[in-house]
């Protein structure tokens, strides 16, 4: 009896906890995950991802893709409180996803009201004094002030509002894929100042080529 009674306790536990579980899975955000291709996304949201928007081609690739829920041909998403979600991909892997909220949807919602929806969804909150950054967005400031965090170790979820936009947003990642990926991209970016500076010096070379050859040949026929 104290056996069968004592399993049940256990099993009432477990039934009780696991919508706790569930909500707290940093992995994902609605039906997408972090680590998917960016070939089953784009089926997800229907659209071609030939609208992936390459932003570097080495030491790897980063591709951007940008969905807007409110445009779906799905009528049931025309009341999404989400304006605009955009997706980064790191060698073809979802590793960092940028949701911005509409502005009339949220009217009158205080960052606390954001807290308490979003922290169902993925338990309690942290208050950081912190900042996020937005590597390759040119809709965002470089950085803007964290009111509320949700991480584990591997993945981070962070509540912004946007002094540009004037709307609050969610910056959330997979910790290993956006450090390979910042590495990346930093790397890129010195090579490609690197390969600038090459070309100027090309430029300036020819450039230079040119204006002898124009003055041995001026000097042959110039007569002041």
């Amino acid at each position: 009896m104290k056996i069968t009674r004592n399993l049940a306790i256990s099993l009432l536990m477990i039934l009780l906890s696991a919508p706790l579980i569930h909500g707290q899975d940093l992995s994902k955000y609605r039906n997408f995950s972090f680590g998917m291709s960016l070939v089953e996304l784009s089926k997800r949201v229907n659209l071609n991802p030939l609208q992936t928007k390459l932003i570097h081609k080495r030491p790897a690739v980063i591709q951007e893709f940008t969905w807007w829920p409110r445009e779906s041909s799905d009528s049931s998403l025309q009341a999404d409180s989400v304006w605009q979600v955009f997706f980064s991909f790191y060698n073809g892997e979802l590793y960092r996803i940028l949701v911005t909220y509409d502005r009339q949807a949220a009217e009158g919602l205080t960052a606390e009201d954001l807290v308490q929806a979003i922290s169902a969804q993925y338990g309690t909150a942290t208050r950081p004094a912190a900042e996020i950054s937005f590597p390759t967005n040119e809709l965002y400031r470089s950085t803007e002030k964290v009111i509320a965090r949700w991480e584990d170790s591997q993945y981070s979820i962070s509540l912004f509002r946007s002094s540009f936009l004037n709307s609050f947003g969610l910056v959330m990642f997979s910790k290993r894929l956006d450090g390979q990926a910042e590495a990346a991209i930093a790397e890129s970016v010195k090579l490609e100042g690197q390969e600038d500076r090459q070309k100027e010096i090309e430029r300036q070379k020819k450039e230079a080529g040119n204006l002898e050859v124009a003055r041995q040949k001026n000097r042959k026929t110039f007569r002041p």
